[in-house]
Order: C-alpha cells, then sequence, then structure tokens
C-alpha cells in the first residue's frame, strides 16, 4: 500500500511533470523543425525568383531580341526544373509556358498569384496542394512594361521535404521516449530505495506494536532512512527496557504489598484466634499492624501520586510557607526509626526562616521519600546528616548517609519511574520519581550524588520568594 501510494504520488507529480515538459520539447522542438525547413526551401525559391527577375530585365532592355522567344528559351532551360518548376503567367494569369513542358490548358487556381497582385512587394507565397501533394508556390511579377508577361510563377515539391521533418520528429520524439524511460528507470530505483526500506520499518514497527521488542532493522544507508532505522532500533530497546523496568516494578510492588498483608493477616489471626495471649503481646501485635497498614497506605499514596502525575493530574496547593518548618517535622517524624533501627540522623536546624511558595504537604511528601530512602538503604550503625543551606535567591536541602550507594550505571536511571536499581532492599521505585516531579513543579530541581558502597547525597533546590 506504501509503495502504491508513493508511486501513484510520483506519477502524478514528478513524471507528470516531466511527461507534460518532454512533449512541450517535442512540439515546440518540431514545429521549430518545420518553419526552419520550410523556410529554408522558400528562401531558396526566393533566391532563384531574383535572379530569374534579373535575368528578364537584362531580356526586355535588349530590343535586338524576341522577349518571347528568349523567355521561351529561359523557361525551358531552366537550370533547376529537376528540384522546381518555373511558370510564365500572361496577363490574364494564364500559363503560358512551363519549365517540364507541360502546358495546362484553361486557368488554374493560383492563390499565391493572386497574393502577388495583392501584396507591395509583387511577391505571393502560398503551400498548396496539387492532386495529393503538397507543394510551395511562390509568384513574383514581371516588371517588364509592354510585354505579354504577367508572372513567373515557382513550384517546388514538399513531399521530400516532409519526409525529412518527420524523420527529425521522429528522432526528437524517440529522444524524448529515451529521456522518459531513464526518468522512469532512475526514479523506479530511486523509489524503490525508499519504499523497501519504509516496508520494513512498517512490519517492524507493527512487530514491536505487537510486543515483539527484540526485533531489529539493518541500517543500509547513511541517510534519513538509516537515521529513521536507528530511531526505530532505540525505540524498541527503550521500549524492551521499559517493559523489563515495568514488569520488575509489578513484581516488586506485588512483594511490598504482599508483605504488609501477610504481616497484618497473620497478627490478625494470632489475635483473634488466641484466648489467653497477655497485653503486652496484643500492642506488640497491634503495633504492627499499625506500622504494616501506615507502610501500606504511604504506598498507595505513591501509586495514587505517580498516577496523577501521569495524567498530568497533580495539582499543588500554593501558599508562602517555611521550608526549614517542614523539614524539621519530617525529620522528627524518623527520629525515632532510626534510633530502632540503631542509625543516627543527624541535623541542625537552621535558625533563619526560608520562604517560599509552595505545598507545603506536597514539600513534606518530598523529604520524607528522601529520608526514608537513606535510612532504608542504610545499615545498622549508619548515619544519616540533614542540612539546610540558605542562599540569595533559593534553598538547598541536603541528605548524605552512609548507606549501599549507587552504582555507576543505575545512577543517571534512578529519578525514573519504576526503576528500583539493582538491589534486594524493599521499596517500589516510584519514591524518587513522584519527588523529582514535585520538585521540578515548585521550579526547582532534585540531584543525586553517589558512590557505590561509600552512600548517597540528595540535594533538593527550591527558589525563595522574592
Amino acid at each position: 500500500m506504501a509503495a502504491k501510494r508513493i508511486t501513484r504520488r510520483w506519477l502524478f507529480n514528478s513524471f507528470g511533470i516531466i511527461l507534460i515538459i518532454v512533449i512541450a520539447t517535442v512540439i515546440g522542438v518540431s514545429a521549430a523543425v518545420r518553419s526552419f525547413y520550410y523556410n529554408a526551401v522558400q528562401q531558396y525559391v526566393l533566391s532563384r525568383a531574383d535572379a530569374i527577375s534579373t535575368q528578364l530585365g537584362n531580356l526586355a532592355a535588349d530590343r535586338t531580341a524576341d522577349f518571347s522567344s528568349q523567355v521561351r528559351r529561359l523557361v525551358e532551360d531552366f537550370e533547376y526544373r529537376s528540384k522546381m518548376e518555373l511558370m510564365a503567367l500572361d496577363a490574364d494569369g494564364n500559363i503560358i509556358i512551363t519549365s517540364s513542358g507541360f502546358e495546362p490548358g484553361g486557368k488554374l487556381d493560383m492563390p499565391d498569384y493572386q497574393a502577388a497582385l495583392n501584396s507591395s512587394d509583387g511577391i505571393g507565397i502560398e503551400v498548396d496542394f496539387l492532386g495529393n501533394e503538397k507543394v510551395l508556390a511562390v509568384t513574383s511579377l514581371s516588371n517588364t512594361p509592354g510585354e505579354n508577361l504577367s508572372a513567373m510563377r515557382y513550384v517546388v515539391s514538399l513531399t521530400r521535404v516532409d519526409e525529412q521533418i518527420v524523420t527529425v520528429i521522429l528522432l526528437v520524439t524517440l529522444l524524448g521516449i529515451c529521456v522518459l524511460l531513464f526518468v522512469i528507470f532512475s526514479s523506479s530505483y530511486f523509489i524503490n530505495s525508499i519504499i523497501i526500506p519504509i516496508d520494513e520499518v512498517g512490519r517492524t514497527a507493527q512487530q514491536i506494536a505487537q510486543g515483539d521488542f527484540d526485533v531489529r532493522l539493518e541500517p543500509r544507508n547513511d541517510d534519513e532512512i538509516g537515521d529513521l532505522c536507528q530511531a526505530i532500533n532505540n525505540m524498541a530497546e527503550e521500549l524492551a527496557n521499559s517493559e523489563k523496568v515495568k514488569n520488575d516494578f509489578i513484581s516488586s510492588v506485588s512483594h511490598e504489598l504482599r508483605t504488609p498483608l501477610t504481616a497484618i493477616r497473620g497478627w490478625g489471626e494470632t489475635i483473634m484466634s488466641s484466648q489467653e495471649m497477655s497485653p503486652e503481646t496484643v500492642r506488640k501485635g497491634m503495633h504492627v499492624i499499625m506500622n504494616e497498614a501506615e507502610r501500606l497506605s504511604s504506598m498507595v499514596e505513591d501509586l495514587l501520586d505517580f498516577s496523577r502525575m501521569q495524567s498530568g493530574r497533580l495539582n499543588l496547593e500554593m501558599q508562602k510557607l517555611d521550608i526549614i518548618a517542614e523539614l524539621s517535622d519530617a525529620v522528627l517524624m524518623y527520629t525515632q526509626r532510626a534510633m530502632q533501627e540503631n542509625k543516627t540522623l543527624i541535623y541542625e536546624e537552621p535558625q533563619d526562616f526560608a520562604v517560599v511558595m509552595g505545598d507545603k504537604n506536597r514539600l513534606r511528601q518530598v523529604f520524607v521519600n528522601i529520608l526514608d530512602n537513606a535510612l532504608k538503604y542504610s545499615d545498622s550503625g549508619a548515619d544519616v546528616t540533614v542540612a539546610a543551606t540558605i542562599g540569595s535567591g533559593s534553598v538547598t536541602v541536603s541528605v548524605a548517609d552512609t548507606g549501599v550507594g549507587i552504582s555507576p550505571e543505575d545512577l543517571p536511571k534512578v529519578k525514573g519511574r519504576f526503576y528500583k536499581g539493582k538491589t534486594n532492599r524493599r521499596g517500589s521505585g516510584i519514591g524518587l520519581a513522584v519527588a523529582d516531579e514535585i520538585v521540578q513543579m515548585h521550579g526547582g530541581h532534585l540531584e543525586i550524588e553517589s558512590q557505590k558502597d561509600v552512600g548517597t547525597t540528595v540535594l533538593v533546590t527550591l527558589p525563595l520568594c522574592k
């Protein structure tokens, strides 16, 4: 179908224009050749007419000879009689003698003679037919007063001239056909060089659309088609990576949801089935259930935020707020957890205010996600340091841990959606993606610096209110 559409468009556009140009050229050349040959014959006849007119003038001036006899001898001995016929006409327009010796009876229809009588120079030229033969007839009025000679008429056949013209036209037409054939051949090669790769791109794109992300195109030329093939290959590779990341994400989220649900269900069944459980054990079980429920709620909220972010429905309720206060609240939320996990959360609250325009809940969510990751990816005994630096036009919050760090190949991808990295630590892989989107919606930026087995530092920079 693509081949048909492109070929049809080429036929109607490029080839159609070339065809019109070739036809117009053939017609123009044919008209020029015909005009050239007919003009050449006409000039040839006129040159002979001028010579005969000069001779007639000389004969009329010679009174010693009989003018009529001299004219008859001039016509009968006409040296070009093999190429044209010469006729002498009397004052009534009748033919009195011809170079062929044929003297027709009666008066012939001679439009060239009438034209000569009506012309200012005494010359009449007409293309006429004698029977089935096309001829050029030229009549030159005689300037011999007192003599019974009105004009000299020259008739030359155009049969051979027309044959020559037809030969030239056929050659020009053949040349035009050769040009068209060359255009068709070269264009067909060019069109095929486009159509075949496009067909392959179409088939490959269809396979990719059906879920086959391993198919690849072979770029044959270093041109736009080759660039398109490379782009399709890159797209297939990115889709394959996205599919893998998505599958890993689904698997990870499923595991993350199953773990707290298992704990909640287990403790719930234990509390319900036990008749003699101590209050301390019940409190412990309820504590686990509440923590796991809170964990589930946080994960579901992250998923909802991510869904809103993807659909463009993540709205912010902007107001002026002190970002230091929101950071301090988030640190306070994780202080107890850090102590329980034998980790040190170091934070020295700045004394100055840092007023920004933002959504307090969303910004607190950013800090919560970053602190949660810092503690999650740190081992027992590790330090997590939180600091805020207020500049002239922005405030920068840094959260640095001494945890497992991020490998160089994972570092550029950790802010991407679904990406979790090569680690067995729990997590959905969307927390940083949501945090990065929220920070960008506030006009700031989130940066991550990390070294494998050394630690990670997350920097959040937000503009201050002017």
